[in-house]
């Protein structure tokens, strides 16, 4: 928590053995899509180490570029319901009355580390990082870029496209 309210990413280390448990649990048995994992070349290494002990290749890493002003505005914009949790967005998901949710009326709030500075702060990491981890697998041809800036069900038409070519491809694999 200490590194994502200043707006870091959390070191290497602590995020791969989180990684690692995770994928070890009887649940990941049949395989796993990861959502923000990995960050780092290091990273990736230590999972293609991960899924080699297990004898399971990455088959494909999906990454939904989304234009920086767009993912600022997108962030910066969230609100959170107290009680249910729901999201909402002023501009693309605004509550009915502002400030309350549609869903059971309780107060929104927005959480300390959406202000525009850290997510600005948060965007700078991410792309300083993830561009050379981005050249990694494009040059191990298991990159599959994805238009962010499209519609949700446009996205999603896209992510289960490159879901079901690698089913077909590896149908005994775990993905990531």
């Amino acid at each position: 928590k200490q590194y994502t309210d200043a707006g870091e990413l959390v070191p290497d280390d602590v995020t791969v053995e989180m990684v690692r448990e995770r994928l070890s649990r009887a649940d990941c048995a049949a395989g796993a899509i990861l959502d923000g994992f990995p960050r780092t070349i290091p990273q990736a290494k230590a999972l293609n180490q991960i899924f080699a002990e297990k004898d399971d290749p990455v088959t494909v890493v999906p990454y939904i570029h989304v234009d920086p002003e767009i993912l600022l505005r997108r962030l910066a914009g969230r609100w959170t319901c107290t009680k249910c949790g729901h999201v909402f967005h002023t501009e693309f998901n605004p509550p009915k009355v502002s400030g309350i949710c549609d869903f059971d009326g309780s107060p929104l709030y927005q959480r300390e580390d959406d202000t525009e500075e850290t997510q600005k702060r948060r965007i700078e990491v991410y792309f300083n990082q993830t561009t050379p981890l981005l050249d990694f697998y494009r040059e191990e041809n298991l990159l599959f870029e994805v238009d962010g800036d499209q519609s949700i069900n446009e996205v999603q038409r896209d992510l289960i496209v490159a879901i079901r070519a690698v089913e077909r491809s590896y149908p005994k694999t775990n993905w990531s």
